[in-house]
């Protein structure tokens, strides 16, 4: 079974813009506390071949993975693919559109996140032999949280600044419209505004052209 994930991004910028949405969270939702908190790095692919590339991690997956992202890239028309390590732990990404959205960026795709036991460069190798190259790195700090049911990401990112992500995830893709109508709502509650997707994508464009001023670092741009 697929998961479909329903995700809606707002820029916030400064550490205090942050420590706003924080305190917004807690009155909202008395019982929304940080459940995790963890250093990333992402690691963006594009161009190469997803049926090679899964003929190559297969090996590395449990059967019933390797099954499942099969299955996945059969359906794939537009795919986004990337590398991530999450702490000390490595995993293959790899987000399949739904609908008209983008599968970088878009506010409704599948996804499949699951651990590999490789290194991340082992796994950037693997990838890079299917026929992909890099198209950006991206470094984050990411703080967890719950908040209403709906799972909420604090990123500092290198480049971003401070990102907030408003994500529902669901079994049906018949539930993705009232989930999205549960993100929005909740949203509007905290005062938090939606990063249109016309500014995500220029904002995308310019960081994957200078993302080597800026992986690793504290470094931010603007993008209107």
């Amino acid at each position: 079974m697929h998961s479909y994930e329903v995700e809606v991004k707002s820029l916030l910028g400064s550490k205090e813009r942050a420590e706003e949405v924080r305190k917004a969270m807690r009155k909202a939702d008395p019982g929304c506390a940080l459940i995790s908190r963890n250093k990333q790095l992402n690691h963006y692919f594009v161009d190469g071949s997803l049926k090679t590339l899964v003929a190559k991690i297969s090996p590395h997956l449990l059967p019933e993975l390797a099954a499942k992202l099969r299955n996945l890239a059969g359906r794939a028309s537009e795919f986004s693919i990337r590398s991530r390590q999450k702490d000390d732990a490595v995993l293959l990404v790899l987000k399949v559109s739904v609908g008209d959205d983008t599968s970088a960026n878009g506010i409704s795709r599948i996804e499949f996140e699951e651990k590999v036991p490789v290194t991340l460069a082992e796994l950037d190798t693997l990838v890079l032999s299917a026929g992909f190259k890099y198209q950006a790195k991206w470094s984050r700090e990411r703080e967890e949280y719950v908040c209403r049911g709906v799972n909420i990401t604090l990123d500092k990112n290198a480049g971003y600044g401070w990102l907030a992500e408003f994500e529902r995830v669901v079994n049906d893709k018949n539930q993705l419209a009232n989930a999205e109508k549960q993100v929005r709502a909740l949203m509007q509650e905290l005062g938090v505004e939606e990063l249109s997707q016309d500014r995500l994508e220029r904002m995308f464009a310019f960081y994957n052209s200078h993302w080597r001023e800026y992986y690793g670092t504290d470094n931010i741009f603007v993008i209107e």
